[in-house]
């Protein structure tokens, strides 16, 4: 069980204004609002992490909210859905509470055997709830409108959508572990047996579709699970090896990280599960305080000063 990828760890992707963005995965999706911090490369924006109680990573979805940012446009060359997973017989509640805030969502359909239910943020990132064959055992967060028998348990899968899927499958399966499950039609499905939920990439193979431009509402970077800052180190070495440029080491705070762009042009991360994101806060109070990162803790008041308000 030494060295392997242990699913999805996080996504990360782009907003427009915080308090929306806030209100809506909070509010509407009922995800718990895990950290309150700031962008390390540019501490006037926020970075938001939401998930379940404890972030358990495969939960973890995170936003660098930039005010008044240009629009993406979905294409090639980018993670083009990220899929939630929700229990058996909640899909008419969702839709019922999609209708109730306005929220824009396609009719239940069917893929791979699952039924699923396609809806847009507020800045028209694309999501699938959906009802996972095997049941997901994962202990989600509940507010007063969305109980256990409802709430999001955490990522599905996520979507990845190239004009040619051959190189990213090879690092899929090569390199992180992932084994072919199924194809239908331009769409495969691969997964890994080292953990049960947030196991699956899907990618669907576009040949004349135009890459997308990654802007609001465009997923930035999906993150790759390990378990430890040694794995982390083992897989570094083997993508060097391997001919991908990738970064040193990188302490995010609540999880340590490398990054490296695979051939089909999205940015993958590997992040380990250590030290969590108790580390600067207690479990009760999580997301309660702006967090900030050591070296820009002096600058605290300027900081609070430029951000948005979230009351």
């Amino acid at each position: 069980m030494e060295n392997q990828i242990l699913g999805i760890h996080h996504i990360t992707a782009i907003a427009g204004k915080a308090k929306t963005n806030y209100d809506f995965y909070t509010r509407v999706l009922g995800l718990r609002f895990l950290k309150k911090t700031v962008n390390f490369d540019d501490p006037n924006t926020y970075h938001f992490y939401y998930g379940n109680e404890e972030g358990t990573p495969g939960t973890i979805l995170t936003f660098f909210p930039w005010e008044g940012i240009q629009s993406g446009r979905r294409g090639t060359r980018q993670v083009t859905e990220i899929g939630y997973s929700i229990p058996g017989g909640s899909l008419e509640f969702w839709q019922k509470r999609l209708d109730d805030h306005h929220v824009i969502y396609n009719k239940v359909a069917e893929k791979f055997g699952e039924q699923y239910l396609t809806f847009l943020d507020p800045d028209g990132l694309k999501f699938e709830l959906t009802v996972a064959k095997q049941q997901d055992s994962r202990m989600p967060w509940t507010t007063p409108e969305i109980s256990d028998a409802h709430a999001i348990r955490g990522f599905h899968h996520i979507t990845i959508t190239s004009n040619k899927i051959d190189k990213t499958a090879a690092v899929l399966t090569d390199l992180l572990g992932y084994r072919l499950q199924e194809r239908v039609v331009n769409r495969s499905r691969f997964v890994t047996d080292t953990i049960s939920e947030a196991a699956i990439v899907d990618l669907v193979e576009a040949p004349g579709e135009a890459a997308g431009h990654v802007a609001g509402g465009s997923v930035h970077h999906v993150a790759f699970r390990v378990k430890d800052e040694a794995t982390l180190m083992y897989y570094r070495d083997k993508i060097q090896v391997a001919g991908l440029n990738i970064t040193e080491k990188i302490d995010r705070n609540y999880f340590y990280s490398l990054y490296f762009r695979e051939p089909g042009g999205v940015l993958f991360e590997i992040a380990t599960d250590n030290p969590g994101f108790m580390v600067d806060e207690l479990k009760e109070e999580l997301g309660t305080h702006l967090m900030l990162p050591p070296q820009y803790e002096e600058h605290r008041l300027a900081i609070e000063n430029i951000l948005p308000k979230l009351d």
